[in-house]
C-alpha cells in the first residue's frame, strides 16, 4: 500500500533522527560508513572499494582533463569572442561551474551512489513526481555522459588526423578515416576498463603526474619560444565576431561554449562512489579540488595560449582544423608540434578511459534500477572482477556507434556530441532544484552529510541553479547568425526528440517496471 505524502514524510524525518544517531556513532568508531550509506540506500555492495583518497582526486583531476579540452575544443570561443572573449568566458564559467560542483558535492556526500543526479532527484523531489521526474533524469544522464565519451575519442582520432596534415600538406582527411582512429581509441579504453581494473587506482596517480607534467612543458615552451602578443591585444582589443551576431555580447554568449565543454563532467568521481573508501566524505572532496586545480590550471593555459596566438584568423583557418595546432606549428618545428601534441593527447586518452569508467556506472546504475530496457543484462557485475563489464562493452559500442556518422556527415556529428552540454545541464538543473526543495520546506528530512557548505549551501545551491540554466540555454545556439542546414545546432533537435522517447518510454515500460530508488530508501529500517 502507497503511504500518503503526510505519513511519508514524517517517516522520513524519523528515520532522519535515527540516521544522525546512528551515522555519528560509526563515525566516531571509524568503520563501516560505507556500509551505513549502501544499507540506507538500498544497494548491495558489488563493487571493490580500492580507490584511496589520493586515487580519488587524481581519478577526478585526470578525468576532467580541464586544460587539455579547454586547449584542443576551443574554435567556438575564438570564432565568437576572440582572444579576449576566451578569457573572460572561461572566467565567469569557471565560477558559475564552482557553484554547481559544490552543489553536487554535498548531495554526493548525503547520497553516495554511482546513480548520481536521477537518485537524488528520486530522494528529495517531491514524493508526487519523484518517480517520473527521477526516470526522466536517468534517460538524460544516461545521453550525456554517452554523448560525451563518444566526443573524447572523436576528439583524439581528428587532432590524430591534423597531426598527419601538418606533416602532409596534401592530405584529405576524410570522416571513414577519423571513425577508424576512434573504433582504436575505444579497443584501447575496453581494454584497460575490464582487464586493468585491478591497477587503475595506481595508474590513477601516475596519470595525475602525467597529467601536470605535460601542462608545464607546453606552458614553458610556449612562454620561451611562441611570438607574442601585446596584453592590450588578449584582454582589450582583439575581439572576434565571425559568427555574424548583432552585437559583440551576443557572440561572446554564443562563443562560450567552448568554456562550457571544457568544464564538464566534474562530477565523474560522483559515480564512483561505490568504488571509493569513506565515499561520503572523500568523494566531494575530490571532486571539488579536482575542480578547483584544474580551473586554475585551465587559466593559466588560457592566458598563455592567448598569448602564443598570432592570428585568430589565421588560426582558424588552419588546414588541420585546431587552432591550437597552428600555434605550436608558429612555436616550434613540425618535429616539436607533434611532440607537444603528443604530451596532450596522451592524457586525453587516459581522460577517455576513465570516462567510460564512469560512464560505465551510471549506466549500470540506472539499470540496476530498472530503468533501462534490457536491464538485467546491463545491469550485472562480472563476479570475478567485481566491475560492470556489460556495461563497460555497451558504452564501447555505443561510442563506436555514433562514430559512425561522421562518415556521413561531421555536422550531425557534431550535434549528437554537444548534446553532452545540454543534457547534462539538465541533469544538473533537475537534481539541485529538487535539493533546494528539501532544504526549504523539509530540511529535517535530508540525510546527514560529512562536507556540508552550512549556511551557506542554500545560497550556493540557487545560484548554481541559475548558472544551469544560463549554459543550458546558451548550449542550444547555433555558431552562426545565419543559419544554414550545415551549421545548424541540431542538438536541440535531438534533446527534445530524446526527451520525447523518454516520455513514452515512461508511459510504456517505466511507470510499471521503473522502481525509483526513494522507494527503496523510504523501506529501509534502522
Amino acid at each position: 500500500m502507497t503511504k500518503a505524502p503526510g505519513l511519508e514524510m514524517q517517516d522520513q524525518e524519523v528515520q532522519a533522527v535515527e540516521r544522525d544517531a546512528f551515522s555519528e556513532h560509526d563515525l566516531k568508531a571509524g568503520a563501516g560508513v560505507d556500509d551505513i550509506d549502501m544499507q540506507r540506500m538500498g544497494k548491495a555492495q558489488e563493487f571493490k572499494r580500492n580507490m584511496r583518497p589520493v586515487a580519488a582526486l587524481s581519478f577526478a583531476s585526470v578525468l576532467q582533463a580541464t586544460w587539455e579540452f579547454i586547449l584542443i575544443s576551443n574554435y567556438e570561443g575564438l570564432y565568437n569572442g576572440g582572444l579576449p572573449g576566451l578569457f573572460y568566458s572561461y572566467l565567469w564559467t569557471f565560477i558559475g561551474f564552482g557553484f554547481i560542483i559544490a552543489s553536487i558535492s554535498e548531495m554526493a556526500s548525503m547520497a553516495p551512489t554511482s546513480g548520481g543526479q536521477y537518485h537524488w532527484v528520486s530522494e528529495w523531489s517531491s514524493p508526487r513526481y519523484q518517480k517520473f521526474l527521477s526516470y526522466i533524469t536517468g534517460w538524460m544522464s544516461v545521453l550525456a555522459w554517452q554523448a560525451g565519451a563518444a566526443s573524447g575519442s572523436f576528439l583524439t582520432g581528428t587532432i590524430i588526423q591534423g597531426l598527419i596534415s601538418v606533416r602532409n600538406p596534401d592530405y584529405d582527411p576524410q570522416g571513414w578515416q577519423g571513425t577508424l582512429f576512434v573504433f582504436a581509441m575505444v579497443l584501447v579504453i575496453y581494454i584497460v576498463n575490464v582487464y586493468g581494473s585491478d591497477v587503475m587506482p595506481v595508474l590513477n596517480n601516475l596519470l595525475m603526474i602525467l597529467h601536470v607534467v605535460s601542462w608545464a612543458v607546453i606552458i614553458i615552451v610556449l612562454w620561451v619560444m611562441a611570438p607574442h602578443q601585446s596584453a592590450e591585444a588578449v584582454f582589450v582589443t582583439q575581439w572576434k565576431n565571425y559568427g555574424g551576431w548583432s552585437t559583440m555580447g551576443l557572440s561572446v554568449m554564443v562563443g562560450q561554449i567552448s568554456a562550457i565543454y571544457g568544464s564538464l563532467s566534474s562530477d565523474a568521481t560522483a559515480h564512483m562512489s561505490e568504488e571509493v573508501k569513506d565515499a561520503a566524505r572523500y568523494v566531494p572532496i575530490a571532486m571539488a579540488w579536482g575542480y578547483f586545480s584544474n580551473g586554475l590550471m585551465a587559466i593559466v593555459m588560457i592566458i598563455t595560449y592567448l598569448f602564443a596566438t598570432p592570428s585568430v584568423e589565421d588560426s582558424l583557418n588552419d588546414a588541420t582544423g585546431f587552432p591550437f595546432l597552428y600555434v605550436f606549428q608558429k612555436a616550434t618545428s613540425i618535429a616539436g608540434t607533434n611532440g607537444l601534441t603528443a604530451i596532450i593527447i596522451l592524457p586525453v586518452i587516459f581522460s577517455n578511459i576513465l570516462f567510460n569508467a564512469s560512464t560505465s556506472r551510471q549506466t549500470f546504475a540506472f539499470a540496476r534500477d530498472q530503468g533501462l530496457p534490457f536491464a538485467k543484462w546491463i545491469g550485472k557485475v562480472d563476479a570475478q572482477r567485481q566491475i560492470p563489464v556489460n556495461a563497460i562493452a555497451l558504452s564501447c559500442v555505443i561510442s563506436c556507434a555514433l562514430s559512425l556518422i561522421n562518415i556521413g556527415s561531421e555536422t550531425a556529428f557534431n550535434a549528437i556530441i554537444s548534446l553532452n552540454v545540454a543534457a547534462l545541464m539538465y541533469t544538473y538543473i533537475t537534481s539541485i532544484s529538487c535539493v533546494i526543495y528539501r532544504k526549504i520546506w523539509y530540511p529535517d528530512t535530508l540525510p546527514p552529510r560529512r562536507w556540508d557548505m552550512g549556511r551557506w549551501g542554500l545560497a550556493v545551491n540557487i545560484i548554481g541553479l541559475f548558472y544551469c540554466c544560463f549554459a543550458f540555454f546558451w548550449s542550444l545556439w547555433p555558431g552562426d547568425a545565419d543559419v544554414t542546414l550545415e551549421n545548424f545546432n541540431w542538438s536541440v533537435v535531438i534533446f527534445v526528440g530524446v526527451f520525447i522517447v523518454s516520455l513514452g518510454m515512461y508511459v510504456v515500460k517505466g511507470r510499471k517496471e521503473y522502481v525509483g530508488p526513494s522507494v527503496i530508501v523510504q523501506n529501509q529500517e534502522w
